[in-house]
């Protein structure tokens, strides 16, 4: 089992920073795929970003291209959102998931998720 703990969340103004980490413990496994995903109260649950094992390969979804990052230190099981030029409607729930081997970017795709992070953007 992958336990994922997202961590780095919280309030910002917007034109701010921040960054998300998400580390993997228990039967990790390396060559995982990553994501961001998340979720505004009332909304479905959106992509936000992905990444492959190797960090050859990145996805962003339209609303956060040129604006968000993910990157990913694979000594420590850990992957990164770094996320400026916040916006409001940036504020949600922000989870991290893995799944085996190919990069992805729906929720059905992938197999293991955290808790949750809250991000919130002041105008």
């Amino acid at each position: 089992q992958v336990q994922l703990v997202e961590s780095g969340g919280g309030l910002a103004q917007a034109g701010g920073s921040l960054r998300l980490s998400c580390a993997a413990s228990g039967r990790t496994f390396g060559d995982s795929a990553r994501g961001w995903f998340r979720q505004a109260p009332g909304k479905e649950r959106e992509f936000v970003a992905a990444i492959s094992w190797n960090a050859g390969t990145t996805y962003y979804a339209d609303p956060v291209k040129g604006r968000f990052t993910i990157f990913r230190d694979n000594t420590r099981n850990t992957v990164y959102l770094q996320m400026n030029s916040l916006k409001p409607e940036d504020t949600a729930v922000y989870y991290c998931a893995a799944r085996p081997y190919n990069i992805a970017a729906t929720p059905n795709d992938f197999s293991y998720w955290g808790q949750g992070t809250q991000v919130t953007v002041s105008s």
